[in-house]
């Protein structure tokens, strides 16, 4: 049975952090969280990582044969603490 509240807390929590989340200024046109969900890039999978510190979340999109993977996560020691990889899987 597929826990269906999980999906839904995922996506609650990138929402909340999803306004920190900002590229560097030399790499504006890589992927955000934020970005994906706005252009309507759904969540096709998740996964915590081995150190329960971030997460893998898994974009795609109906009308591209690509995905995007983000590596999100908080990190007290970063400034800002929210912070997101996201990358195009080709």
């Amino acid at each position: 049975m597929v826990n269906r509240a999980l999906p839904l807390a995922v996506l609650v929590v990138c929402g909340a952090f999803a306004g920190p989340l900002r590229a560097a200024p030399d790499r504006n046109d890589s992927p955000t969280v934020e970005r994906l969900l706005k252009a309507g890039w759904q969540i096709a999978g998740f996964t915590n990582t081995f150190d329960n510190r971030s997460a893998l979340i898994l974009f795609k999109h109906p009308t591209e044969h690509y995905l995007v993977q983000c590596r999100t996560g908080l990190d007290v020691t970063r400034n800002p603490p929210v912070y997101a990889n996201c990358y195009e899987l080709r």
